[in-house]
């Protein structure tokens, strides 16, 4: 077995032993990272706290580009591990370290948590990734449609709200295009309470979107529910595999 084959077996295959001790040892030290990132945003830290902070993050950076070059030293086709889902994530988790922009992207690295559920192989999981998936397939046109009536609901909300509030209020709502944030808050029952209307016209109307968000938030749940009740349903005369999951028309669900 020659070298490489030796550090893909470690680094791309979790089932062997050293290849979990790899593993896991990578996402404690993305915890660890998360948890020292977290700690340098607190106040009043001391010069020497923040010294020892820097230290830990120049070790963890260094682990971290290791680990990213031996992935792609392995990788039998390395510009698709470079340009996959994982292979920007640990890019850019490490790239503003050297560049020094400023811009520190260390908490992306949460998502490589999502590798655990590789790591641990649990059939729960998998089983359950694949019924979310056809659930999402069987309910893609009217998430679709459901998208683009909210879009323009949320156009029409802006241009209401509009003529209701700026001659009262010119400086909140100078235009359609800054009533859009009203209008988002709003229907999406949020409610900052940074912009409100003042107007009768406007309150009335604020009550109707609010109402009427009720039930837009409602809308993509509810489809999402009604799916995943029949992709359970089917499971009790057809069991999901990951053949059988490509296979299956979500249409005949």
């Amino acid at each position: 077995m020659n070298k490489k084959v030796f550090l893909k077996q470690i680094i791309e295959n979790s089932d062997s032993k050293p290849g979990r001790y790899f593993s896991f040892f990578i996402q404690s030290l993305i915890i660890f990272s998360l948890i020292t990132f977290s700690i340098k945003t607190l106040p009043d830290l001391s010069e020497s706290t923040k010294e020892i902070l820097n230290f830990l993050e120049v070790i963890m950076v260094g682990c971290f580009t290791i680990e990213y070059l031996l992935r792609v030293f392995v990788a039998d086709k390395k510009t698709d591990y470079i340009f996959s889902f994982f292979g920007i994530i640990d890019l850019l988790a490490i790239l503003p370290f050297y560049l020094s922009t400023g811009l520190d992207l260390r908490a992306i690295r949460i998502f490589r948590l999502l590798r655990l559920v590789q790591i641990l192989k649990l059939f729960r999981y998998n089983k359950a990734v694949m019924r979310f998936r056809c659930a999402l397939a069987i309910a893609k046109e009217e998430l679709i449609l459901f998208g683009f009536i909210a879009v323009i609901l949320l156009y029409l909300s802006a241009v209401c709200i509009y003529f209701f509030e700026h001659e009262a209020q010119p400086d909140r709502f100078q235009s359609i295009f800054h009533s859009l944030w009203w209008s988002l808050t709003t229907l999406t029952t949020v409610g900052y309470g940074d912009v409100y209307p003042i107007t009768i016209g406007g309150r009335l109307f604020t009550f109707f979107v609010l109402m009427l968000g009720l039930g837009v938030m409602a809308v993509p749940i509810g489809l999402l529910s009604s799916a995943l009740s029949q992709v359970r349903n089917e499971e009790n005369n057809l069991p999901l595999t990951d053949e059988s999951a490509d296979k299956q028309d979500p249409s005949r669900l």
